[in-house]
């Protein structure tokens, strides 16, 4: 009951905010023009310096400038309009146009998004920029219409490993009686019980408390959690196992799709694939700073020597369960697989 107090207040409160935002302009793209635009609100809970919210801001300007002002993006970030469960839940509602999410997260609406939160699906960073961006994973992206969204782009975040506080992770056995933090998707959970560690649910900005106070044994992230989030003051471990490359989404929302002609769908394609271009150079450039910044000034020791195989071993048999639960999970590992 408090879940759905807490929705239906925050979806009045957005949409209370967009209302006053959206104000007398077009209904749709073919009646937009430079002086009465057609306005898209994107809402996100990324603060407003971070890497991913600098891609969306220049996907924005993007759409502007390639429609030459008929159609503007106006962005809400900081969780201004809610979490990022939220905020999607407002987007399937109609209320906001746009968000971004971490890809699994759309598994509730499309359980083939489930597939993006499987760990050793990509063979590596360029198998990864490939797959992601390939035409087949594109049709994919655009498939999802009947299901309330359609996916835009991705962006990466990066590969998550394993981080803890007193001791390093090699091998699958490690990671036993470790209490470790995941995020809150049925594949993380389902993966660490793989491995054979304690998944603890939590959100982002508690990890360092747990951390801190021994809640938690370890967590599991991208390099730059280490700094931007102060992780490496307490972990000293960086195993680099890169279990999983989870990507974010841009999706905009069924019915404002329908409401761009194809022209105007195309340009928020381009636009998007633009943006993520980008974003894969500004990514790659912050995760080289962040490890020399948490080897140098913050004494991680990154631990290169993991036995990746066995770790791919011990989670086989999970990838199979989800081919078998979910069809369209194999759908989408047969795109991954097949992609060159």
């Amino acid at each position: 009951m408090k879940k759905i107090i807490s929705l239906l207040t925050g979806t009045v409160l957005a949409a209370a905010l967009l209302t006053g935002c959206a104000g007398s302009g077009a209904v749709n793209s073919g009646e937009a023009t430079a002086e009465n635009p057609l306005q898209l609100n994107l809402a996100h809970n990324l603060a407003e310096g971070h890497i991913t919210s600098i891609a969306l801001q220049q996907f924005a300007d993007k759409v502007a400038e390639k429609s030459n002002g008929r159609i503007t993006i106006k962005i809400f970030p900081n969780g201004t309009l809610g979490s990022e469960t939220e905020v999607l839940e407002q987007l399937m509602a109609g209320v906001v146009d746009m968000t971004r999410v971490s890809a699994p997260g759309l598994a509730t609406y499309n359980e083939g998004y489930h597939a993006f939160g499987l760990p050793y699906i990509f063979d590596d960073n360029e198998n990864y920029y490939t797959v992601m961006g390939s035409d087949q994973m594109g049709d994919f992206f655009r498939s999802s219409q009947p299901d309330g969204f359609v996916t835009l782009t991705y962006y990466t975040s990066g590969s998550r490993s394993f981080y803890t506080i007193n001791r390093p992770v090699r091998k699958p056995e490690d990671l036993k009686g470790l209490k470790v933090r995941v995020q809150d998707m049925k594949s993380q959970t389902d993966m660490m019980k793989a491995l054979g560690g304690t998944p603890v649910a939590m959100a982002m900005g508690d990890v360092y408390t747990a951390l801190q106070t021994g809640i938690i044994d370890g967590t599991e992230n991208n390099e730059t959690a280490l700094t931007t989030g102060m992780h490496g003051e307490i972990c000293k471990f960086y195993s680099v196992d890169q279990h999983t490359m989870i990507p974010d989404v841009l999706v905009i929302a069924t019915s404002s799709w329908n409401s761009l002609s194809p022209e105007d769908q195309q340009i928020l394609i381009e636009a998007a694939k633009e943006s993520t271009e980008n974003h894969i150079y500004e990514w790659e450039k912050a995760i080289d700073e962040a490890v020399e910044t948490a080897s140098s000034q913050m004494g991680v020791e990154f631990i290169e020597d993991v036995d990746k195989e066995a770790f791919r071993q011990a989670t086989a048999g999970m990838i199979g369960e989800y081919r078998t639960q979910y069809p369209k999970v194999g759908e989408v590992l047969d795109i991954i697989n097949s992609v060159e």
